[in-house]
């Protein structure tokens, strides 16, 4: 059986952070993981920033609400599902993904926990496990999964490299150049065309 492991901010839905640095004017808050490779240090300074300008887990939800899908992800999760299993392997955290996720019909999602105090104030940030993308493909293998892996940024990287197969969707053009060894796509209907390449079974569009 093959699985599909897809990122989730950036390939199925927008970015949360992007999104709420635009709705506060915090212009520090757009970095992701595209910018900054090391996610500690990217997760500390977006900490710091909602101290300093007393933004708590409430707020960011409240952007989140107002939120859809990327258009057409929605029709390539279906299309995904009947051909794969799917999970979602991601950097975000289950205090933020729900709305989105119950749009996209509740796959399967891997991701971390916020901590907040009683007043909503992020306070820290759980891992599930160190590099947990390519944790999750490497036990995954383990069960004799065969794995085919989709992201756009540098912390997925990991996650391509450990999957059977490995695809760079939406990608800035500096991880593109990084990591020429992955296919590189801009569109949905060129994503199903390499899972369907990478595929070890005759599937068809």
């Amino acid at each position: 059986m093959e699985l599909a492991c897809l990122d989730l901010e950036g390939v199925l839905i927008p970015e949360i952070w992007i999104a709420f640095a635009e709705k506060t004017g915090i212009e520090e808050l757009k970095a992701t993981t595209r910018d900054i490779p090391d996610y500690d240090v990217l997760m500390k300074q977006r900490l710091r920033i909602l101290d300093e300008h007393g933004y708590g887990l409430p707020d960011i939800q409240e952007v989140i609400e107002t939120l859809e899908p990327l258009p057409g992800a929605i029709e390539f999760v279906n299309w995904l599902r009947e051909r794969f299993q799917l999970i979602i392997l991601s950097d975000t955290f289950y205090e933020f993904a729900q709305p989105l996720m119950r749009q996209l019909g509740f796959p399967t999602l891997f991701c971390h926990k916020l901590e907040t105090d009683e007043k909503g104030r992020v306070v820290n940030y759980h891992l599930r496990q160190k590099d947990p993308k390519r944790q999750s493909i490497f036990a995954l293998k383990t069960l004799y999964y065969r794995t085919i892996a989709a992201g756009d940024s540098y912390n997925d990287t990991t996650m391509l490299a450990q999957a059977d197969a490995g695809i760079l969707f939406h990608a800035p053009q500096n991880v593109i150049e990084e990591f020429p060894q992955y296919p590189a796509v801009h569109t949905y209907e060129d994503l199903k065309k390499e899972f369907l390449k990478a595929s070890n079974r005759d599937l068809t569009l």
